[in-house]
């Protein structure tokens, strides 16, 4: 029985650990041509990788009224040369 209580109290807060998490972290907004987001702080942005191509790119920044969002844009890779 004692096993039992501590599995339940275990995995009880594990989803509320799981729950505060997801409310963290904001929803995926996706860039579209004539956006205009307003960004008042970059707190993070992908590296461009060395690829040929277009390649799908993360930025989280923050608003101007302290609201975190996360922008998903293309961009074209740092790995195309002109020989």
């Amino acid at each position: 029985m004692k096993l039992f209580t501590a599995l339940v109290t275990t995995a009880c807060v594990m989803i509320g650990t799981q729950m505060a998490f997801a409310a963290e972290v904001p929803a995926v907004e996706q860039y579209t041509y004539g956006s205009h987001p307003d960004i008042a702080h970059v707190i993070h942005q992908d590296r461009i990788p060395d690829v040929c191509g277009v390649v799908q790119m993360k930025m989280t920044y923050e608003d101007h009224q302290g609201q975190v969002h996360t922008l998903q844009y293309a961009v074209m890779g740092n790995g195309c040369f002109d020989n």
